[in-house]
């Protein structure tokens, strides 16, 4: 008899509690977003879509080192280059398979000139596994797209570097 009372004034207490704190929770701002319509703040080392970057000029970024293809452990990257007039080189192939692409960041990392770089981009589903194999025109429109937001990415990923 004592032990039944003992256990109903336990559980009345932890309902009072738990409803106390309920009751609290009412009045705190919100903390899921309407998805479609409300994005949340994405970390500027986010790692998403690649895309390869342009000079201000104009000029790509990209001078065929091949580093990022030599160190993408799914060797997702493909890079075909020639030599310009001037003696340096020039990219004429730079693919990547999305499907073997494993998001490491590896690539941004070994880029001497910051030409590869992954964006803020996360929503590029497609209907096709053709679609996700990226070419150079590809990239350097999502480059050309993201180039605002990538160059601020990287200014404040400098102090990481």
């Amino acid at each position: 008899m004592k032990l039944n009372r003992f256990l109903k004034t336990i559980f009345l207490a932890e309902f009072v509690s738990a409803f106390i704190i309920a009751v609290k929770e009412i009045f705190r701002p919100k903390k899921t977003i309407n998805y479609p319509y409300e994005k949340g703040k994405i970390s500027p080392r986010f790692r998403g879509e690649h895309a390869l970057r342009r000079y201000p000029n104009g000029e790509e970024r990209c001078i065929a080192c091949k580093l990022c293809e030599a160190v993408c452990p799914a060797q997702a990257i493909t890079i075909e280059s020639t030599e310009r007039e001037d003696g340096s080189r020039k990219t004429t192939r730079y693919d990547i398979d999305m499907l073997k692409c494993i998001y490491c960041g590896l690539c941004q990392e070994s880029c001497p000139v910051d030409a590869i770089v992954q964006g803020p981009n996360f929503e590029f589903a497609t209907e096709t596994r053709e679609e996700l194999y990226y070419n150079k025109e590809k990239l350097l429109d999502n480059g050309d797209r993201w180039e605002s937001v990538l160059s601020k990415n990287i200014k404040l990923d400098k102090i990481y570097r």
